[in-house]
């Protein structure tokens, strides 16, 4: 992805603007996430804990997640930072009932690649997100769960 292709993307779980998915090397991408306001099964970055071949890091910008980082829980708040490395079991939710906003740093790049397949465009980063009924939510995260393996992700029981 060149930094003209700059989708806006929405999935159920979180919204991830791709920043700059695009590096000569193909070393590193950034993206940005906000997450719902609702704090709902469906307001996790996947749908269970996960692992990935690549590494994560994490800046939260507004409001708060709960992360879970090999089993142990913990609140990450605006200002702060949580370093996932390559192959560790971990999952996001935001509990809080506020919007939250994030950066993400993957090593390699790629997974900017898997949220511009598997979400939905919208007009701008202000663009309501569009509203799944049950049948359109479980073809969503089927969605996921296929595309999960061609991003080199693990999804895990939870």
């Amino acid at each position: 992805m060149t930094p003209q292709e700059n989708p806006r993307l929405r999935g159920q779980m979180t919204r991830a603007y791709p920043t700059s998915g695009w590096s000569e090397t193909r070393t590193q991408s950034l993206w940005q996430a906000k997450t719902p306001t609702v704090a709902t099964a469906s307001s996790t970055c996947t749908f269970h804990p996960h692992r990935h071949d690549f590494e994560e890091m994490f800046s939260i910008l507004e409001g708060e997640i709960e992360a879970t980082f090999r089993g142990k829980k913990s609140i990450i708040r605006a200002g702060e930072t949580i370093n996932i490395p390559a192959n560790a079991p971990h999952q996001f939710q935001n509990k809080s009932g506020q919007p939250a906003r994030l950066l993400c740093l993957c090593s390699p790049a790629g997974q900017e690649e898997f949220f511009k397949e598997v979400g939905v465009s919208v007009a701008t980063r202000t663009t309501p997100p569009p509203s799944l009924d049950k049948d359109a939510e479980a073809a969503f995260i089927a969605k996921v769960k296929a595309l999960a393996p061609k991003y080199r992700t693990e999804l895990l029981r939870p």
